[in-house]
């Protein structure tokens, strides 16, 4: 199985290799298009290979896409951390009640209640 995995993870490597060595070609980014840089003092750009462009719009969609998801997921969350306190709050009741059952009646007679 770890085999595998290497395997996948070299294609993948390799893709991305492909893909770098296939896009070296230098871009300008630019903050604003130049139609609307007139209106601005300022127009900040700068100078990277397009695979850095592809490689990181890649990245960046992956972090918001994880950040999108955690928000979304708050309510479960927040569910299922309701559900644990009330999960525990119901086990010292049971613990609580089951002393209370056996609290006059001896020891020995209690566990065989219990048990049977």
């Amino acid at each position: 199985m770890r085999y595998i995995r290497y395997a996948c993870i070299a294609i993948f490597a390799i893709a991305l290799i492909a893909v770098a060595l296939a896009n070296r070609d230098m871009v300008m980014l630019k903050v604003l298009p130049n139609e609307v840089a007139g209106f601005f003092a300022v127009n900040p750009s700068i100078q990277l290979p397009l695979f850095l462009v592809i490689l990181g719009g890649i990245l960046v969609g992956l972090l918001v896409g994880f950040v999108w998801e955690w928000i979304r997921e708050y309510g479960e969350r927040a569910e299922a951390a309701r559900q644990a306190r009330e999960m525990r709050r119901l086990e010292r009741e049971i613990a609580r009640l089951k002393g209370e059952k056996h609290k006059d009646k001896d020891e020995v007679l209690a566990l065989l209640d219990e048990a049977g």
